[in-house]
């Protein structure tokens, strides 16, 4: 499943290419949604927004178009109605003169009607605060690992729950606990001021660095020397996630993964003690 970062870019891309110029077209695959096409064709799309894993695409008629990719949904930016070759669904479209944005085999599309409707939403109104959002400050993030909802639970369960921290999934989880030097076992009321602080500070930071970077959490300088050496992306990406068995870039420790609810986790022994 895309995680925040890579939901932010393609909020990006969708809106410099969609935003400049009115739609042409916009385009609802089911059925319950099409009354709405005739409703948003015309209009110029104002914003595209994102909370967590999810993006808000805003018409200067006053409707919004809530999509979620969940774990299948891809967006592709082309040139106006120029359709790839893909095995997948469209979706949803919106087209104007110069370019289209095309969601293919999402399923969870909704038509918002008012900012009262966005706040209230069943999946939005629950989410934590986005860890991309302008403002979040680390003392912030700190207080909230401090409270009595969250102090007790494992990192490891923590940081996938969107109802803590909107945007983290897989692979954040992994490298932002190795950032931080934290193991997954551990729980918030194990952890010092010091570590929780840094812990906060990793999660805004690593978030940040995989937004901006296209993914890579890896340290940038090691990430550019592997790349120089003939490195896949792949192989430089991440420091610690994906890469089971392979030494740490830290101490030389053969990373461990190990699976939590389902969910693949990876962490280094070594800079990641299990705790005592």
């Amino acid at each position: 499943m895309p995680e925040g970062p890579e939901i932010r870019i393609a909020a990006d891309k969708i809106q410099r290419a969609i935003r400049p110029h009115p739609t042409t077209e916009v385009f609802f695959a089911f059925d319950h949604l099409k009354p709405f096409e005739s409703d948003l064709s015309g209009c110029r799309v104002t914003a595209v927004e994102t909370r967590g894993k999810a993006m808000l695409t805003h018409f200067d008629n006053g409707l919004s178009v809530y999509t979620h990719n969940q774990l299948y949904g891809k967006w592709m930016i082309r040139k106006a109605y120029d359709f790839p070759q893909t095995n997948r669904q469209l979706r949803f479209a919106i087209h104007n003169a110069k370019k289209s944005a095309l969601l293919y085999s999402a399923s969870d599309i909704q038509i918002l009607s008012s900012q009262s409707e966005i706040e209230n939403h069943p999946f939005l109104s629950k989410l934590g605060p986005d860890v991309l959002k302008k403002g979040l400050k680390p003392a912030d993030l700190q207080a909230l690992l401090r409270t009595k909802k969250h102090h007790r639970r494992r990192l490891s369960s923590l940081y996938l729950d969107q109802h803590f921290l909107a945007g983290i999934g897989n692979y954040l989880r992994s490298e932002i606990l190795f950032v931080a030097r934290l193991n997954p076992q551990l729980r918030p009321m194990d952890c010092t001021d010091e570590q929780l602080f840094n812990l906060a500070e990793a999660s805004i930071a690593i978030a940040y660095q995989s937004y901006k970077y296209k993914g890579v959490t890896n340290d940038l300088d090691l990430a550019n020397q592997l790349k120089a050496k003939g490195l896949s992306y792949r192989d430089y990406r991440y420091w610690v996630f994906g890469r089971v068995d392979r030494p740490c870039y830290v101490c030389a420790t053969p990373i461990v993964k190990e699976m939590v609810s389902s969910r693949r986790i990876y962490y280094c022994p070594t800079c990641q003690p299990t705790p005592s």
